[in-house]
């Protein structure tokens, strides 16, 4: 084989080889409504730099007996109720997708110790693609909502200002 057939193979194999997600997250917090709290969430944005969509399809904690993905949505009557999400929620290529209060969440369900504000809560957050990425979350009782508007969650291709990755994957 000579050095052009060579480097002509190489470059099909890359080719051939597929875009993957690169993924990194940012901004996470979680919380409890009370110290006596047997449930809490998390919160955190989550990038996609890379040119396909992932999808977060699990999450796992060792804090609660059940560890979920779960969305608010309003029933037939306003009524607004939390539902898990198994099919878990895509992370558009080049974008971001929110796990934000009142929306998109991980949820902890019976959790195995109290909460407390400083707390540190060890997450592996796990994607179609980009695999398992393990992030440590710290437990902030005081935080109110991320504002970020919708043109701003479709144009944006890095983290957003003032919220810098906290980690990044990519495969």
């Amino acid at each position: 084989m000579t050095f052009t057939q060579s480097l002509l193979c190489a470059g099909a194999i890359a080719f051939a080889l597929p875009a993957w997600a690169e993924i990194s997250v940012s901004d996470a917090y979680a919380r409890v409504s009370t110290a006596m709290s047997t449930s809490g969430a998390a919160f955190l944005a989550i990038h996609n730099s890379g040119p396909e969509e992932d999808r977060l399809i699990d999450v796992k904690s060792a804090i609660a007996a059940r560890t979920e993905l779960h969305t608010h949505k309003a029933d037939a009557n306003g009524m607004m109720q939390m539902l898990h999400v198994p099919e878990g929620f895509p992370i558009p290529a080049g974008g971001l997708h929110l796990l934000e209060r009142g929306g998109d969440h991980v949820m902890f369900m019976g959790l195995q110790q109290r909460l407390a504000h400083g707390d540190t809560v060890h997450l592996t957050l796990v994607f179609e693609k980009a695999g398992e990425i393990e992030i440590d979350v710290p437990v902030d009782l005081e935080r109110g909502t991320v504002s970020v508007t919708g043109a701003q969650m479709q144009t944006m291709q890095g983290a957003p200002e003032g919220m810098a990755p906290q980690h990044q994957h990519q495969n």
